[in-house]
């Protein structure tokens, strides 16, 4: 009788069975030849074992000779790094790139911190609008491919070959030494996710936050998206971050507190049963990847400041499912994860004030 070797999928005669799977009963485990069998095992077919023997760790599982960095951690939920991080994607030379591409260091940041928010002229809100435009255009693409069994490195390679596309740079990529271009966090990641070798499984949730650097100029923009079929408290959760970033951007016009964009998100977070993180805010951005003003996004905050005509900023609320805002970091000194392991997600726009109100620079497309 033939069968399909576990490793090659040749169709074979030949029925060399794993005796770990024999004594597992995992049936069908077959390899064609001794050469199948030994590398079946040095590659992935050691997964199969795992999988049976805790089926927990299939929410942890990669497309190579993957591995958990950090053993000796104590994660608060089920999501593990899984290493090796593909290399550092290459940026054409013809592209030009932010100061700290080179360095890791953004200096003109470091110098311009504690000044009061640049108004931008009419020249440099227009090219905000055309950098914002094609972060949101990148957004897109990348959110068109989250399904399950890619990985979120595969993801990285999708908005950094849609950046250049556009004769971009990825704004994320050697930030303060960050080594990709895009983050992608996943459950309980709060933000700063490194995408890595994990694949996206039914049932999670991802947020992918996209920055890119055209013309002197960055756009910020991310959004939570479901992976197949979620559950009915991670719908809520991702419904109620929308709805309180929306609800935050109606109030935004010349004069508005900054404050107050706090004071606009917690209500809504609070009535859906969320708590607002408070580590990370919302920022100043143009020429300056993140510069003032300081939006904190929950309330009774002490932003200073009102909103005027010619400010840009984001505004991206990170919400937990419960009553928990605050995070831990894994000890790759990026990914920012919840502290009791339930779920968050994020959406962010960026943001212009307008004479008569606010407009939105990364707003998705109408539908026709």
């Amino acid at each position: 009788m033939s069968t399909v070797c576990a490793r090659c999928e040749n169709v074979t005669q030949s029925r060399l069975e794993c005796p770990t799977c024999s004594k597992l009963g995992i049936r069908g485990s077959y390899f064609c030849s001794q050469d199948c069998f030994k590398t079946g095992f040095q590659k992935t077919h050691k997964l199969v074992h795992e999988l049976v023997k805790n089926p927990a760790s299939s929410v942890n599982v990669g497309k190579t000779d993957s591995y958990n960095p950090f053993p000796n951690y104590s994660f608060t939920g089920t999501l593990r790094p899984l290493y090796p991080l593909s290399p550092k994607r290459h940026v054409p030379d013809h592209i030009p790139r932010p100061e700290y591409a080179a360095t890791g260091k953004p200096m003109s940041e470091l110098r311009e911190a504690g000044q009061p928010p640049r108004i931008l002229n009419a020249e440099e809100i227009a090219k905000m609008r055309i950098a914002c435009r094609l972060s949101r255009e990148v957004l897109d693409i990348a959110a068109s491919h989250v399904r399950p069994g890619i990985t979120t490195d595969e993801l990285d390679e999708i908005v950094h070959n849609a950046t250049i596309e556009r004769n971009a740079y990825p704004s994320p990529l050697n930030y303060r030494n960050f080594p990709k271009s895009v983050c992608t966090s996943i459950n309980e990641a709060i933000c700063h996710g490194i995408p890595d070798q994990r694949i996206l499984q039914e049932g999670d949730i991802i947020n992918i936050d996209v920055s890119l650097f055209y013309d002197g100029y960055h756009g910020d923009v991310n959004g939570t998206y479901p992976v197949g079929k979620i559950d009915d408290d991670s719908q809520r959760l991702i419904r109620t971050t929308r709805e309180s970033l929306d609800a935050a951007i109606k109030m935004c016009k010349p004069g508005a507190l900054l404050r107050d964009i706090g004071k606009t998100i917690e209500p809504v977070a609070r009535a859906n049963g969320c708590a607002v993180v408070r580590t990370y805010t919302g920022h100043g951005i143009h020429e300056l990847f993140h510069c003032s003003p300081n939006i904190p996004h929950y309330a009774k905050n002490k932003a200073i400041g009102t909103m005027k005509t010619g400010m840009v900023f984001t505004i991206e609320p990170m919400l937990n499912l419960g009553t928990n805002w605050s995070e831990v970091h894994w000890p790759d000194n990026w990914t920012a994860t919840t502290v009791d392991g339930k779920r968050s997600a994020q959406f962010e726009e960026t943001l212009l004030i307008t004479d008569t109100g606010v407009e939105v620079l990364t707003a998705a497309p109408q539908a026709a």
